[in-house]
């Protein structure tokens, strides 16, 4: 074996190996070309040009792994190669950088080379700061700068770079301040590279003061700041900034469109985002997979559906991104029947989803009350192996909930060791929307035993679960505890809960009193608390007065109209219901029409109020009248009270004998066998007459009946109800 000086036996804790025997004696998988006996080797000459075309340099371009690296390595050895400078940097270059290389190799090179350059140190320097473990290009740095190494402003863009990916604010200032130190604070890499970090690591003002202090500024650094708003969730300064960058005569290229549809989605700023759609057109930029993408998403946030669709549908191709893109606007319009179209779509396209996706598909699930299909997606997400995390566990817990299933969300909970406040606030929402009160707060009791605070969003679940439970005196003292206990300020959502729980109770004084006392302008959510208390209480006088409120706060909202109308109905009050129901008419508002959702193997139908359209419409009605048969039979009597008035009152009672629950509850009877539970999903409130004969039904005909109205879930069995009637 040839002395090659620069080989040494290197020593790490207990091992020990010498490099070049062990290079020696590897294989290539293949034979390589027929490289130069060592002693033609000086023919090969020393320039860059000739030293490049060598076999050995030649195979490590083509080169994937490092049991291949490591002969030719070896090799090179053989041939006097690895004592120079451009073939040895090389090795490193592809141990350090290539996904393919190893940066533990890298550094083993590293120290066999008596006088690396400036350019081979900042190669291992960029790859630790690429690596998992980006602390050790900072440490690496300072070992070579002991030993007296060279550096330049590669350098330090790649110790910055490694200081945002830790995410360390004092280490990227202290990189910054050594940059200025050496005369780089000026350079242009650096700077863009200071004001990246600074927005990772949180401060936005130096970033700004970075950008600020640039004196050319080119794509990059406008790129950067403009990012670095986005990320800090400063939506309108990052299109301040794209104005500027405009105006500075730098042309936008498709990072730049990508950024400034995101902020646009992010802040709902639709006339913008339309803005940038079109110069994007009048430039003719190439419209590519991301930047189409950018365009659906944004379309998508901003409520514009059918656009987003539009550019969707005219992508050649689209990767996962889109296809989640889509589903997530869908699913956040709660266009749910389109969510689960769609994600047929994306699987018939071979598409596959991640964790993204199906959280859009577990939403719409939910809303639509589908539990087959929530079913079919769990078993999916186990199948595939797609990672079953903290946020695709609350959607599961969320989506059984809502489908009216409640021990499969109990079970997902208890399956799962990984419990954030997220988890435990769905299990107490799930609890708490089923009428299990008791068990909501001893979950939360729990949920604090297990070192988990409790946030403002696990407060609404605890206190409408005393809301539903007319536990008054806890709802109290939870309210009093989030301030002193906990450190939370209460929000509009906490009052009305609260109002809400007084309300329920007949303490509307009280309500009245504690909304007069709020440190917040109430709002129509809280006001609308108590007027629902007086519809159940029968308060007419307070109720005139909260519905005026009602009406001045939003004019637009059918349901105060409603309410009132139906309180006076309630009261005999006929002149006063009729000149509510004109103000109604007059000021153009409409009511949206009771809607209810039923799935029956597998697929959701629908049906509103007077429904007609169904293929199986004949039977419903012929079942209606069954039902209307075996009600008489044990004493049913319609409640008319809240009917419109200008029907008599045979018509009133055929217009509650069509109300969506009811037609629903005729199909379900038809299409599932004896003793299989009815599920079903309504958009408003249920009434107090389809109430009654819910209750009823599940009696006479043997059946559980889980309704899902717009406040909470009613589970009737043997002719009553979970909620005891108090809704």
């Amino acid at each position: 074996m040839p002395n090659l000086g620069f080989c040494k036996t290197i020593k790490s804790d207990n091992l020990s190996l010498s490099l070049t025997p062990m290079l020696l004696h590897c294989k290539l998988p293949l034979p390589p070309p027929p490289l130069p006996p060592p002693e033609l080797a000086p023919k090969w000459g020393t320039s860059a040009i000739s030293i490049s075309h060598h076999p050995c340099l030649l195979l490590l371009e083509r080169c994937r792994d490092m049991g291949t690296l490591k002969v030719i390595h070896g090799n090179m050895i053989r041939h006097h190669l690895s004592s120079l400078t451009f073939p040895i940097s090389r090795v490193v270059a592809f141990c350090a950088i290539s996904p393919h290389g190893s940066i533990e190799y890298a550094r083993l090179v590293f120290s066999q080379i008596q006088n690396p350059n400036t350019f081979i140190t900042n190669t291992i320097i960029r790859g630790y700061a690429s690596s998992a473990t980006p602390e050790l290009a900072l440490d690496f740095f300072r070992e070579t700068q002991e030993s007296g190494a060279g550096f330049d402003h590669h350098t330090f863009t790649f110790l910055i770079k490694a200081c945002a990916r830790l995410g360390s604010l004092p280490r990227g200032r202290e990189t910054h301040g050594r940059a200025i130190a050496a005369g780089l604070g000026g350079d242009g890499f650096i700077q863009n590279a200071l004001i990246h970090m600074y927005s990772s690591c949180g401060d936005h003002a130096a970033a700004k003061k970075v950008f600020d202090e640039t004196p050319q500024r080119d794509l990059v650094c406008w790129n950067t700041m403009i990012n670095c708003y986005v990320q800090s969730q400063d939506y309108t300064q990052a299109l301040v900034m794209f104005e500027r960058m405009v105006d500075a005569g730098v042309e936008p290229d498709e990072v730049t469109m990508v950024t400034a549809l995101t902020a646009c989605a992010q802040a709902g700023n639709l006339e913008t985002g339309q803005r940038l759609h079109s110069w994007i057109i009048e430039r003719r930029l190439k419209l590519g997979v991301v930047l189409q993408t950018a365009l659906v998403d944004m379309y998508a946030k901003c409520g514009c559906l059918t656009i987003s669709r539009k550019v969707f549908d005219e992508m050649p191709q689209r990767n996962l991104v889109t296809w989640n893109s889509m589903l997530a606007g869908y699913a956040q319009s709660r266009m749910s029947k389109e969510t689960l179209s769609l994600f047929e779509d994306m699987l018939i396209s071979k598409v596959k989803p991640n964790e993204i996706t199906m959280l859009s598909v577990l939403s719409a699930c939910a809303d639509l009350g589908a539990l087959l299909q929530g079913m079919w997606a769990h078993v999916y997400l186990e199948r595939k192996k797609i990672p079953i995390d903290e946020f695709v566990v609350t959607a599961l817990i969320d989506m059984y909930s809502k489908c009216g299933s409640i021990d499969n969300a109990k079970k997902v909970f208890e399956s799962t060791s990984k419990r954030d406040v997220s988890v435990w606030t769905a299990m107490i929402t799930g609890l708490a929307m089923h009428g299990h009160a008791n068990d909501a707060l001893e979950k939360f009791s729990a949920m604090q035993l297990a070192g988990v605070k409790p946030n403002r969003v696990t407060f609404v679940g605890v206190l409408c679960a005393c809301s539903h439970a007319g536990l008054v005196d806890e709802g109290r003292r939870l309210f009093r505890a989030m301030r002193s206990q906990y450190g939370l300020v209460p929000d509009m959502e906490h009052y009305a809960c609260m109002v809400d729980l007084l309300g329920r109770a007949g303490l509307l004084q009280e309500a009245k009193e504690f909304i007069e006392g709020m440190p917040l302008e109430p709002d129509r959510f809280v006001w609308g608390a108590l007027l629902g208390g007086c519809q159940v209480h029968g308060n007419v006088e307070l109720a005139v007065d909260v519905g005026e409120r009602l009406i001045e706060l939003d004019p637009s909202n059918s349901g105060v109209y409603v309410l009132q109308s139906n309180m006076y109905c309630s009261a005999g009050r006929w002149e006063d219901a009729v000149r509510v129901r004109k103000m109604m008419k007059n000021s153009g508002v409409k009511k949206p029409p009771g809607c209810t959702f039923i799935e029956m193997g597998g697929l959701v139908h629908e049906f509103i109020v007077g429904d007609k359209t169904h293929p199986q419409t004949k039977e419903i009605y012929l079942m209606l009248d069954e039902m209307s048969r075996r009600l008489e039979r044990v004493g049913y009597k319609p409640n008319t009270s809240k009917v419109l008035l200008d029907l008599d009152e045979e018509e009133k009672e055929n217009a509650l004998a069509r109300h969506s629950e009811k037609l629903a509850i005729a199909f379900g009877l038809i299409h599932s066998n004896a003793g299989q539970t009815i599920r079903m999903v309504k958009n408003l409130r249920v009434c107090s007459d389809c109430h009654q004969v819910s209750k009823l039904v599940s009696k006479i005909f043997g059946r559980e009946i889980i309704v899902r109205d717009r406040t909470r879930f009613h589970h009737f069995k043997d002719g009553s109800c979970s909620c005891n009637d108090y809704w």
